[in-house]
């Protein structure tokens, strides 16, 4: 056909009212997203959704070997994506995808033979902030009224539990400051809060600044102003929010009615609180231990040895032998064998004989020398410059509101 005949021939066509186009299939895929109701399950959700049975169960077994089914709760929400096959049809179920967690994206995705699944973290942005308070009556307290999260909180009073009794040492007119950090999503969002990079206590007149720092060897630690680790080989508080209940001593036992030496220190929590290892070590006992209750004592080197006693349990796993890290939980405090309420009994002994938790000279750690002492110095020095600016940031932005 020529060139002017088949121009005849469309004109011919578009005059009659008739227009011929090509059925080109539509490629693009199609989203849809279903949520998880309650008292529904996910199979439910996707046959409700259109999918046949076998492609919602092989789907989900796929899913499976990454994230467990059974944890889902109601009000999880799935993106269902559709894509073409090969004669163009747009509703071939392609990928089922969520969020579990703000850092976590699950996939199940369609190949040759089935399905397969992917679990993977979404990259986050450490954004440094900021908070600082007079106490008055208690360090929760004046972290709660400043805008401190609860776990940068925590953290604070894990770092100073090395010298620093929260019983005893704090007092009204003492203050706080401390830098931590907030990990954000691509939109900006807060996911969570990261970890404390810089912290200064005044307690009693007395100032003690903590810089993260990493060294030549690529280990992360706290170091105060000169450079000296402020980790010690053990915590004298191995436990968080405790109230000191009992000292180191002589005194009346609650129990039995007459004065006795007692070779520890207790410290009062809620059943349950969370008991931490003093220090790193070897679980040398644990078990039932006459009026101690549970009882778990920890050897720590030829010199040192810790014990805690009254626990409700014991963390999951331990046994005699077993080693655990300075911070690890161990158990959690109860009220078993000789005791009046909940409360950890807690022992330092040295050479085999129980020492003043409090007053002990604990081990000092890691003391930073020559090049390595000036590059912390320097890191040392930007740091409190950062905190400088985002404190007077923050005070405008609050003046504003």
């Amino acid at each position: 056909m020529s060139a002017s005949a088949a121009e005849s021939e469309l004109s011919a066509s578009s005059s009659s009212g008739v227009t011929e186009t090509a059925n080109l299939p539509d490629n693009e895929p199609r989203l849809e997203t279903v949520v998880l109701e309650k008292g529904s399950n996910l199979m439910a959700t996707l046959t409700a959704a259109g999918l046949e049975r076998s492609v919602a169960f092989n789907a989900i077994e796929a899913l499976r070997d990454v994230y467990n089914p059974r944890k889902l709760r109601a009000g999880q929400e799935f993106d269902l994506v559709y894509g073409s096959d090969v004669e163009g049809d747009s509703g071939l179920f392609d990928t089922l995808r969520f969020q579990p967690d703000p850092e976590t994206v699950v996939s199940v995705s369609r190949t040759d033979d089935g399905f397969t699944a992917s679990s993977d973290k979404i990259a986050l942005t450490p954004v440094r902030n900021v908070s600082s308070g007079v106490i008055d009556q208690s360090l929760f307290l004046a972290a709660e009224k400043n805008g401190m999260p609860l776990s940068v909180l925590m953290e604070l009073i894990e770092l100073y539990s090395y010298e620093v009794d929260f019983q005893r040492d704090i007092q009204p007119g003492d203050s706080f400051e401390v830098m931590f950090e907030e990990l954000r999503n691509d939109a900006g969002e807060r996911v969570r809060y990261g970890d404390v990079v810089y912290a200064s206590m005044t307690l009693s007149g007395n100032n003690v600044r903590l810089y993260s720092y990493k060294d030549s060897n690529g280990d992360v630690d706290f170091y105060n102003q000169k450079g000296e680790s402020y980790r010690r080989a053990l915590m004298r508080t191995p436990i968080n929010g405790a109230r000191l209940s009992s000292g180191f001593g002589a005194r009346k036992h609650p129990i039995l009615g007459f004065t006795k030496m007692h070779k520890g220190v207790d410290f009062a929590a809620p059943p349950g609180t969370p008991i931490f290892a003093a220090g790193n070590g070897t679980v040398a006992q644990i078990g039932r231990n006459g009026g101690y209750g549970n009882y778990i004592r920890l050897r720590h080197n030829d010199s040192y040895d810790t014990a805690y006693a009254h626990m409700k349990g014991f963390a999951k796993g331990l046994k005699q032998g077993s080693r655990v890290k300075q911070g690890d939980v161990i158990g959690y405090v109860g009220t078993t064998g000789a005791s009046t309420g909940p409360h950890l009994h807690f022992e330092i002994l040295k050479n085999n004989a129980q020492v003043n938790p409090i007053k002990v000279k604990m081990p000092s750690g890691k003391t930073l020398k020559g090049n390595e002492l000036k590059t912390f110095l320097a890191k040392a020095e930007g740091m409190r410059g950062q905190y400088a600016e985002l404190s007077m940031h923050n005070r405008k932005v609050a003046s504003a509101e």
